[in-house]
């Protein structure tokens, strides 16, 4: 059965602060969703808002027709929803498999522990390393990894190539690539790299101070230099 989240007039921020305003998109297993937008437009703030770490103000947040929006964030995460955030959300302590199986849940599985090694060569290498060993890329392919085994159906990615060497962001954005071919996950990608986002996602949403300023194909926003450049400062992509 597909598994759909919808977003449905989502206001959100924090405390008082109004961050975004009116925001509508829909993701299904399968489907891929790219969020556009300059810093500060909202964009981290909505992926916040729905795993519930930032303030709902208005509007529904729903997981197969079912209401989540005032759930919890641990609720949302075992109903199937997995954020990696901006800043790379590891243990350092631990170990790389033990990092791992801490992103479980509770519920062992080896088989999703050696999918994110086939996924990832490089950590079941360094699998007895500790988090703070690792290099920054392999810190970022550690924290998708570790909420790819907790077996999401929708997989939501703020910014995972930031600060990277252009070879391992290469390698990375291959291997979320691989990822949601091979599992059918729903994936929602940050990216600052317009070329990356419109690479990889079917349908993309652009924000602008806070609102959804275009909601539709890669194809036709590549057809659409003029929002580019209002909203991010480009007229031309590749």
């Amino acid at each position: 059965m597909a598994t759909e989240l919808r977003v449905e007039h989502l206001t959100a921020g924090y405390g008082m602060l109004e961050i975004v305003r009116d925001i509508n998109f829909t993701v299904r297993t399968g489907q891929r969703i790219g969020l556009l937008g300059r810093n500060g437009a909202g964009k981290s703030t909505t992926l916040a808002a729905v795993v519930g770490l930032a303030q709902r103000q208005q509007g529904t947040i729903t997981l197969n027709g079912q209401d989540i929006s005032t759930k919890p964030t641990y609720r949302r995460a075992r109903a199937g929803i997995s954020l990696v955030p901006q800043a790379r959300d590891i243990f350092p302590s631990l170990t790389v498999e033990e990092n791992l199986l801490a992103g479980l849940n509770g519920r062992p599985s080896r088989e999703a522990l050696e999918f994110a090694f086939g996924m990832f060569p490089r950590l079941r290498d360094r699998r007895a390393n500790g988090g703070s060993q690792l290099s920054g890329g392999e810190q970022q392919m550690l924290a998708v990894a570790r909420a790819l085994v907790g077996q999401p159906q929708i997989l939501l990615l703020d910014e995972p190539l930031e600060g990277l060497a252009p070879q391992i962001r290469d390698e990375l954005m291959d291997t979320i690539i691989q990822m949601t071919t091979r599992t059918g996950i729903g994936c929602l990608l940050i990216e600052q790299d317009v070329d990356v986002v419109l690479g990889f996602a079917d349908q993309v949403l652009v924000l602008e101070n806070g609102r959804c300023l275009y909601a539709g194909t890669s194809e036709a926003l590549r057809k659409s230099p003029e929002i580019l450049e209002q909203t991010i400062g480009l007229g031309k992509v590749q």
